[in-house]
């Protein structure tokens, strides 16, 4: 059983990457998928898509590449963990690497990026970081 399943998602995205692979498989939630699509809107990812696999939901996430190769992620971390979670107020949302990259937070509007939770000046919880 995992106790962390967001971790393990991004663990997989992160191993997928450095692997070469050119997609990845996690079991599918509504958080997962609501992650990985403001991932896909800050272009980080490629695609998500739900599908079914021995009859359980899974998320197929395609991982992006530069033009050399790379992997777009040059790092993905969990901030809040089932241990210790980290909320934000509005006003102390984070700019990841200066703007360069990107937070995840989940808030009461939904699972949003740091710009969009700056934009409409709502705070909550950092899922994580990438850059």
């Amino acid at each position: 059983m995992l106790t962390d399943p967001v971790a393990d998602m991004l663990t997989r995205i992160r191993n997928a990457g450095r692997a070469g692979h050119r997609d990845t498989l996690c079991p599918a939630s509504k958080l997962k998928h609501a992650v990985a699509k403001v991932l896909l809107e800050g272009g980080y990812i490629d695609a998500v898509q739900e599908e079914e696999q021995s009859g359980k939901p899974m998320l197929r996430i395609t991982v992006r590449y530069g033009r050399d190769g790379r992997m777009i992620i040059d790092g993905i971390r969990r901030v809040s963990r089932p241990s210790r979670r980290v909320y934000v107020s509005a006003g102390k949302v984070p700019k990841v690497r200066n703007g360069l990259g990107m937070a995840v937070l989940s808030t009461n509007k939904g699972v949003i990026s740091d710009r969009a939770a700056r934009e409409q000046r709502v705070g909550g919880e950092i899922m994580c970081e990438v850059w």
